[in-house]
């Protein structure tokens, strides 16, 4: 099995190719890390950024290199023993002219070859959807956009087809309608005679031959005449008049597609989209041909062993993650024989665990980031600066009501196609039941939006139509928070949905039950065993004929009741408990993630992807229960501090962690911060911004809520202030203001939309935004450095050192915890940036090698704002990864107590394997220790008194080296070592048995 030591997270674009990445690799190979981990390299939309929005599974992107620039990258890395790792997307793809398989979808239908690829609701109860795909790609309501001429008939000479075009949407016409616009040319021959070509032609696929003849004859003509031989036919369709209007209107009703204005998405898309963005739609990746055709690259790649394993991508959207992982893991390793790295991106919820029968690595570690931020937070903090957060904003101080109030927002805004998809599922079960027949959709759907809006995880995995004992525990959640707000009259239906989704009681569960003990349950381990997915389940319930066996087998076989083991509430059960799961995991990230973390700032460090910002901190003993768990069960899962996805860069939060420390102080800024500003902000209802007045003629003053940027924002604003001020930036360095101020107003912007409250993405409201802009510029504008400006880098300058404490203590526990470290692009220094596109800016790798050095980071301490501390760290335990691979990779993990005066404001901890040891011990919540000190992140030695870690028996009066530092640690007879000589060169430490390699 080929595991990374340590993987580097490259993002790859146009405008950083894997040419430019070869250009690095020294410097990648030098600072330790074992494998580079790609982000999506298929073919995406034109210009991605991110390569998320595939469009061509089959092809690496040539704006990246193409395969041989791939190629040429791998080659490099072989040379110096180092592997890659490539983000892969199974769960949706980027839509629009450049995928050729939802163009032929649109083009043919239901009777098109990739119409079950995607996920389509082929049989919408809307008439005017039923066979066709919502294209929810208008500007304005269709009727104004065909009367303004913005919906065009063209005619694409290089393919020879008819297309609507909208902007830069292109929808192919069917060749069924060529016939008709070609006789549409009046008196015209030559195109008459081209129309006889496509007489008589329907949709079925034994049609589509004779379509791509005809269309070949369009080309021939095109290349012969020129495409303006066509313009007579599509100026029937052109113009401002109302008869060419309503022919194009007729066409297009008569299409696979239905135009529709971009608002209509959320009511009624008759497709999954990744969560609700209407441009990335999911694919049917459980159908075995699906499967093969999303992983033909990787399979190809991987068996030419250019690739050493796999990130699946939001591995919740898909129907059956567990038998997606069965099916990917054995491809791969029929390919090569060997065991491929496979981890997933999965958010998991405090308590909830990655289940064991998922053939997995691990994640790529949201729930690492999660506890080890958690671990910076004083718990003391949590309650003062939640009163102080109701107090100034006047919102809850209580993270979970934000986010029941964004979790209803979301459902009935967003996601309310997705809600009515898996209601209507639930119907079909409740109207095949004499005795639920009644229940009506608008019952159910009350139903299932509650269970929805109170689902404490993404979502669960039931088998065979059964939820198992670790859904149950979730599920029994969410049933209480639907019991306790629906009205008595639903907990009947209530009860009832609770069954079909798998719960106990009902015919599906009756009918599962025997499929576990008959010919059903052999089927299913048949599947499991071989990565069957469930449609080949399903097709075997439908009665098609299964693989035969021997009379023997027959005559020995116990005679079974003559039953179909999957029945038909079976299946019903199963597709209702898939868009159930495909519903809770997109509202939980669309309304957690990117709603309530943008509403609610306690503390902006804990609202973060893969976290509960309602779990403010984590115990020491929590921190190590969560590191021997990992070990025992997923000892190669991924270690992340920072991700492309990350909201606040690692060392923002590093530093924001510390006002939990420092409760009373914070609050106290923020109210006379929020004083000193008052007079900048901006009041804005129904016209233009104007800064706001203290009070109107008759002493009223204007309301909170009219102002810009508002309470909640203003006091956001001041945290993402805090927390990003790069180290060293001057009050008067108006250049350097300025170019931080543009940074922030990106994230403003971003904060504000996401929040949903007074703008959004869908409606933006630009006279608030430019206001809150114009607030941010106007605070830190030059006439503020004597006043706020001033007192601001003087907070900063005061918290930073503890920050830097925080950061280098979550450097040390990343590269010396259990599991692969995964660094993120530029992160090797410190890392202050903000949510994409801010984390995503060119990285620096040269200026990175170049600080580069054999030294010791202690001796680079002194300079600590300039980052080089913490590349050192990276640098010298990478290394130490390499060197002593057993102890860091698989080694035991004993946690150390540490015990004294200040006991609670340090970690240790030991890795072990044989004889071999490594020591770790960190400094946690320094604030109060830094106070009046060197202005070092570095707690004076004195200041520890007594306190001492106890060391293990086997390490008794042993001499530990420091990786960290020149220093030499003796262990008393007693088996204590104490801080004030372990912790005095750096806040971390590292130790290691003199003369073992790498002390």
């Amino acid at each position: 099995m080929t595991v990374p030591r340590a993987t580097l997270r490259l993002q790859f674009h146009a405008g950083f190719t894997f040419d430019d990445a070869a250009k690095h690799l020294d410097y990648f190979a030098a600072l330790g890390v074992s494998h580079l981990y790609a982000s999506p390299i298929t073919t995406a939309r034109p210009g991605s950024l991110h390569g998320y929005d595939a469009v061509d599974y089959s092809q690496v992107n040539e704006e990246l290199g193409g395969e041989a620039g791939l190629k040429r990258l791998v080659a490099r890395l072989r040379e110096r023993d180092m592997g890659l790792v490539i983000d892969i997307v199974p769960n949706h793809m980027g839509i629009g002219a450049h995928n050729a398989w939802w163009l032929d979808v649109l083009e043919w239908g239901r009777h098109s070859a990739y119409a079950r690829h995607f996920d389509i609701d082929w049989h919408s109860p809307d008439p005017a959807l039923r066979g066709k795909v919502l294209m929810p790609c208008l500007g304005a309501p269709y009727g104004v956009e065909l009367e303004a001429g913005r919906i065009a008939l063209r005619f694409h000479a290089d393919s020879g087809r008819f297309q609507v075009v909208y902007g830069d949407n292109v929808c192919p016409i069917c060749p069924v309608d060529y016939a008709a616009i070609l006789q549409a040319a009046e008196d015209n021959t030559e195109l008459t005679a081209l129309a006889q070509t496509f007489e008589g032609l329907t949709t079925q696929p034994e049609d589509q031959p004779r379509a791509a003849a005809g269309r070949e004859a369009l080309r021939t003509f095109a290349a012969q005449h020129g495409p303006a031989a066509f313009d007579p036919a599509l100026e029937a369709f052109a113009g401002t008049a109302a008869v060419s209007h309503e022919r194009l209107h007729r066409l297009l009703e008569r299409q696979h597609f239905r135009l529709a204005w971009w608002r209509t998405a959320s009511d009624e898309v008759n497709w999954r989209r990744f969560f609700d963005i209407s441009t990335l739609a999911a694919v049917r990746v459980e159908r075995p041909e699906v499967f093969e055709a999303v992983h033909a690259l990787v399979f190809r790649l991987y068996e030419q062993g250019l690739i050493d394993g796999v990130r699946i991508d939001h591995v919740d959207g898909l129907a059956e993650p567990r038998e997606y992982c069965q099916r990917l893991r054995q491809r791969l390793v029929d390919l090569r024989g060997n065991h491929p790295y496979i981890v997933v991106e999965k958010i998991l919820g405090r308590g909830e665990r990655l289940r064991d029968d998922w053939p997995v690595d691990g994640t790529t570690g949201y729930d690492f980031m999660n506890d080890v931020g958690s671990l910076l937070h004083d718990p003391d903090g949590a309650a003062p600066l939640a009163a102080t957060w109701a107090e100034l904003t006047g919102a809850s101080p209580s993270f979970a009501d934000e986010a029941i109030a964004a979790r209803r927002q979301i459902l009935a805004e967003h996601l309310s196609a997705e809600l009515d998809r898996a209601t209507r599922a639930l119907h079909r079960i409740a109207r095949d039941h004499p005795t639920t027949r009644d229940f009506t959709f608008a019952a159910i759907r009350r139903v299932v939006a509650e269970l929805a809006v109170h689902f404490p995880v993404y979502r669960i995995y039931p088998q065979i139509g059964l939820r198992s004992n670790a859904d149950n525990e979730w599920f029994a959640k969410a049933l209480d928070g639907a019991r306790r707000t629906l009205s008595r009259s639903d907990h009947e239906v209530l009860a009832r949905v609770d069954a079909w989704l798998g719960g106990s009681g009902g015919d599906a569960e009756r009918d599962a039950r025997d499929a576990r003990d008959g010919r059903g349950h052999r089927a299913a381990a048949a599947g499991s065993s071989q990565g069957q997915t469930q449609a080949q389940v399903q097709t075997q319930a439908q009665g098609q004929p299964q693989s035969s066996t021997s009379a023997a087998a027959q005559k020995a076989r116990p005679a079974a009741p003559p039953v179909t083991p999957f029945s038909h509430a079976l299946a019903s059960q199963r597709t209702a408990l898939t868009l159930f799961s495909q519903l809770t995991a997109p509202l939980a990230a669309k309304a957690i993630e990117d709603t309530a973390g943008y509403r609610y700032g306690r503390l902006l460090s804990r609202n973060e992807v893969g976290a509960d910002a309602g779990e403010f901190a984590i115990t020491v003993e929590q921190f190590h229960a969560a590191n021997q768990e990992r070990r025992r069960r997923f000892p190669h899962a991924m270690l992340a501090t920072s991700t492309h996805d990350h909201k606040r860069g690692e060392d923002v939060r590093a530093r924001l962690a510390v006002l939990s420390e420092l409760a009373p102080e914070w609050s106290a800024a923020l109210r006379r911060w929020s004083t000193v500003n008052a007079p900048l902000r901006r009041f804005v209802e129904g016209g233009a911004p104007a800064v706001a007045p203290a009070s109107d003629a008759a002493g009223n003053v204007p309301d909170p809520q009219h102002w810009a940027p508002g309470p909640a924002a203003e006091a956001m604003l001041y945290q993402t202030l805090v927390g990003c001020w790069p180290p060293g930036l001057a009050a008067d360095d108006e250049g350097g203001i300025r170019e931080l101020a543009e940074r922030i107003a990106q994230w403003q912007l971003k904060a504000l939309r996401e929040a949903k409250q007074r703008t959004s993405w869908y409606a933006p409201d630009e006279a608030f935004e430019r206001a809150c802009r114009d607030f941010l510029f106007d605070i830190l504008a030059p006439q503020r450095r004597d006043g706020f400006l001033r007192e601001l880098c003087d907070f900063v300058e005061r918290i930073a050192p503890a920050g830097a404490v925080n950061s280098l203590q979550q450097t040390v526990l990343q590269l010396t915890s259990p599991g692969v470290p995964d660094l993120y692009q530029g992160t090797e220094l410190w890392d202050f940036s903000l949510v994409d596109p801010d984390n995503r800016r060119p990285v620096d790798f040269a200026a990175r090698a170049a600080a580069l050095a054999p030294t010791p980071p202690s001796e680079r301490l002194r300079e600590w704002r300039n980052g080089h501390v913490k590349l050192g760290v990276v640098q010298r335990l990478l290394a130490l990864r390499a060197q002593m691979p057993e102890v860091l990779g698989t080694g035991v993990y004993l946690p150390l107590t540490v015990r004294g005066t200040h006991a609670k404001r340090a970690i240790a901890f030991v890795r072990q394997h044989g004889n071999g040891y490594v020591v770790v011990i960190c400094t946690r919540l320094a604030a109060p220790l830094l106070e009046s000190g060197s202005g070092l992140p570095l707690v004076e030695p004195a200041k520890w008194e007594d306190t001492a870690v106890e060391m293990p028996a086997g390490l008794a009066s042993r001499t530990l080296m420091d990786l960290l530092s020149p220093a030499a640690q003796k262990v008393n007879g007693d088996g204590l070592l104490y801080l004030r000589d372990a912790l005095a060169a750096m806040p971390v430490a590292v130790l290691l048995e003199d003369g073992v390699p790498g002390a």
